[in-house]
């Protein structure tokens, strides 16, 4: 039986896979964390490697940028830089959030 249930999962197109997820689950595990755990939920692997790429390459960004300030490693970060850095990383999670729940509902109604 797990077999047949295993065949049967395998078999389902992408776009199965997508109209079967919750859009509002997607949402949320795309808003919280903000890194694209919601693209894990609705197996869309490419849509989650760019989300991790972008937020990783926003943070090295602000590693690189924050140096600049001195030598020391110790040295405090301007508060406005660390809002920039805030506000880009939810930017990205806004964003993921709103196009996971579009893809799903697109799917649904397809």
């Amino acid at each position: 039986m797990n077999d047949i249930a295993t065949a049967t999962a395998m078999s389902l197109s992408k776009q199965d896979t997508l109209a079967a997820s919750a859009p509002w689950v997607a949402v949320v595990l795309n808003l919280v964390p903000g890194l694209g755990t919601g693209y894990i939920y609705q197996r869309r692997w490419r849509a989650y490697w760019i989300t991790s790429a972008l937020s990783t390459g926003w943070f090295a960004l602000g590693l690189v940028l924050g140096q600049g300030g001195g030598a020391d490693l110790g040295a405090q970060t301007d508060p406005r830089q660390q809002l920039v850095g805030l506000l880009g990383l939810l930017l990205l999670a806004g964003v993921t959030a709103v196009e996971a729940g579009i893809a799903a509902r697109r799917a649904r109604q397809a």
